[in-house]
């Protein structure tokens, strides 16, 4: 057999490259002489950056130091790609995992906003702007700052040490003209979520509470974030993706961005649609398979990708929270889903040996 691997990362815990060897070894060892073609993932959150630089030969690294989402330095890199793009990842600017713990109402978005700078500052002809796996609800106003937009503040006592969402509650007026222009290619913004910026499915009241918002403060933050949208007035709120990443995708609309996915760009990136129709299966998955696994995460767009093709799809998720049935796109579509050895927190103590185990399971089931 041919067999694709293409995983997600399972968010927090292990990298799509490190699942997907994983489940290559169990593999493995049931049925050695398979050919395996590992292909990691990424949906513009965590895993990015790492995805586009094993599918772009010639690709580069450049370091970079960031403040923090709380402020901290982070030394970190953004990726130069041969044609004079670069790939910018907000995970690993201002993502939630560099916090000791989410502090919903400061953490702010100024490193990833520096890290684009920087990259500008050194040529890059266009972006490519990853922004899952976000710190903050800040629509955006730290990367805005950080790339020139002018911000008028009251006259608040506390206003001078306001970051993120609490900067929200003094923005008076902003001010455009010192804001960095577009590069000659443009700038996308690669993510997974659908999501508006505001209501019931927007930013504040989906993807606040992962950050630490308590039920009590939704409604707070919701408000800010309307304030905050009142300043631009041209840009719809509504434009699905312009809550992801707590705002950020709102604040890049207004900078003159075009919303993409994630899951799909780097999928073109790796060539994915022709390693798919060229196998006899596909494994892909994620840390937890729910019901926002739908709106274009990486299992959807390979499983579209799969389906097109007739080969059939193996799941592997630390957790499966979703009708699988809801999940298939066509009838004669075959989804595995392969959770754990028996206990959901199995594969979030230790996920490396969950998916090697799914890896065996897989592969004896195919006789």
């Amino acid at each position: 057999m041919r067999v694709v691997i293409a995983p997600d990362s399972f968010k927090g815990t292990a990298s799509a490259a490190d699942v997907a060897e994983a489940v290559a070894e169990g593999w493995r060892t049931e049925r050695p002489d398979d050919e395996l073609v590992l292909l990691p993932m990424a949906d513009g959150g965590e895993g990015t950056i790492d995805a586009f630089a094993a599918a772009v030969p010639g690709s580069e690294h450049v370091p970079v130091r960031v403040t923090g989402p709380d402020d901290r330095p982070v030394e970190t890199s953004w990726l130069r790609l041969p044609d004079g793009r670069a790939v910018v990842e907000l995970a690993a600017t201002s993502g939630l995992g560099l916090l000791d713990g989410p502090e919903p109402d400061s953490a702010h978005t100024t490193g990833f906003g520096q890290a684009v700078a920087a990259a500008l500052d050194a040529g890059a002809t266009g972006l490519l702007l990853g922004i899952g796996g976000s710190a903050s609800t800040d629509g955006g106003v730290g990367a805005l700052r950080a790339l020139g937009l002018g911000i008028a503040l009251d006259d608040s006592a506390d206003v001078s040490s306001a970051t993120g969402g609490t900067l929200l509650d003094h923005v008076a007026a902003v001010d455009r003209a010192s804001l960095r222009p577009l590069p000659p290619l443009g700038v996308t913004v690669l993510s997974d979520v659908t999501s508006p910026l505001l209501g019931p499915a927007g930013a504040a009241a989906v993807f606040g509470p992962q950050k630490g918002v308590a039920p009590d403060r939704v409604a707070v933050h919701e408000t800010r974030l309307a304030r905050w949208a009142a300043h631009f007035p041209e840009v719809d709120s509504m434009t699905p993706g312009a809550g992801a990443a707590g705002g950020t995708g709102f604040g890049l609309l207004a900078w003159g961005a075009r919303l993409g996915s994630g899951a799909e760009a780097v999928a073109e990136a790796l060539g994915l649609a022709d390693a798919v129709a060229a196998a006899d299966l596909v494994v892909t998955g994620e840390g937890r398979f729910d019901g926002q696994t739908a709106a274009g995460k990486t299992p959807t767009v390979v499983t579209a990708m799969a389906a097109a093709a007739g080969t059939p799809v193996a799941l592997v998720a630390g957790e499966v929270a979703a009708r699988l049935d809801a999940f298939s796109i066509a009838a004669s579509l075959t989804v595995i889903a392969t959770q754990t050895t028996g206990e959901p927190d199995d594969a979030l103590r230790d996920p490396l040996r969950f998916a090697r185990i799914a890896g065996e399971r897989m592969a004896r089931a195919q006789g």
